[in-house]
């Protein structure tokens, strides 16, 4: 399915175009072991999905392609076709955060907004010319994913916990294969929001299944799965761990990670911080939070950090 070879290919082309992200000791999680922060916001167009971007473009060689996102992987597609010159077409929903839609208007590709959610977004992508280029099943976004864990790897010479945010699967995929080749043991925690939960049910079912959506401000992680979705297979056969966290503790998290750490976290980043608080991350060994990526909407930070 994805090869060692492929995951060396991904790990080449992004440690060549993008230095590491930070790993930020939090001493503020109050445990006897060590917690870290892997701040993703730090890339250049504020999350990780510039990660599998980069990898694929390289992999299909300048091939004119199509893509369908909530945000982040429409901004690692354009970042990636400048950097590479990509001709792309990017189709986001209608209702996509405002900041992610503005960031996309600076770059010189072809937006979309088309659908009221990503389901509809990415309906609309599948039936545009190009090679479609799937945020989360395409074999060489997910190998361009695993390079976070690389990174981890290479900083902590030691056994560890990384936690995870996970809608579709493809950072989650990435990291539990990049996991499995790390020299140390590294146990994978994949952490849904609650109100989307596509992923753990088509785990658990051995198919994907489509599930209702609830409203959520983790964006990034609301959608289902197409059809052949490549990431259930992959989570399952890694052994990876799946919880849930609510939207009241994705909220206090977002918030959290502003006031303690001084970083700023979409929803979606917020996830593994709240499993942490809610006692769903064992705590037997050094932990790694994800925190993917910082394109929040500004209105709703303002919001939340407003709430107590």
């Amino acid at each position: 399915m994805i090869n060692d070879a492929l995951l060396d290919q991904a790990w080449e082309v992004v440690s060549r175009h993008l230095p590491p992200t930070p790993l930020i000791p939090y001493p503020q999680a109050d445990l006897d072991v060590p917690v870290f922060l892997k701040y993703d916001g730090a890339q250049p167009i504020g999350a990780f999905k510039i990660r599998g971007a980069l990898a694929a473009l390289t992999a299909y060689a300048g091939e004119p392609v199509v893509t369908a996102s909530a945000g982040n992987h429409a901004l690692g597609i354009a970042y990636g076709s400048r950097l590479l010159s990509v001709e792309s077409t990017v189709v986001v929903p209608e209702t996509a955060a405002s900041v992610k839609v503005e960031a996309l208007r600076r770059y010189p590709i072809d937006l979309v907004l088309a659908g009221e959610d990503f389901d509809a977004a990415e309906r609309h992508a599948l039936g545009l010319p190009g090679k479609y280029v799937s945020a989360y099943n395409d074999p060489h976004v997910i190998a361009g994913q695993s390079t976070l864990v690389t990174e981890v790897a290479h900083s902590l010479g030691e056994d560890l916990t990384v936690v995870v945010p996970a809608g579709a699967g493809g950072l989650l995929s990435g990291v539990a294969l990049g996991a499995r080749r790390a020299a140390q043991d590294i146990r994978v925690v994949g952490v849904e929001a609650a109100a989307c939960r596509a992923l753990s049910t088509a785990v658990a079912a051995g198919r994907i299944v489509p599930v209702e959506m609830g409203d959520t401000i983790a964006d990034g992680l609301a959608g289902n799965l197409e059809p052949g979705s490549l990431t259930p297979e992959i989570v399952r056969e890694c052994g990876v761990s799946m919880v849930a966290v609510a939207e009241e503790a994705i909220r206090r998290s977002v918030r959290e990670l502003v006031t303690t750490a001084g970083l700023v976290g979409e929803g979606a980043s917020a996830t593994p911080l709240a499993a942490l608080r809610a006692g769903l991350v064992p705590a037997d060994r050094p932990i790694v939070l994800v925190v993917s990526g910082r394109n929040i909407d500004l209105g709703l930070l303002t919001t939340i950090l407003g709430e107590r």
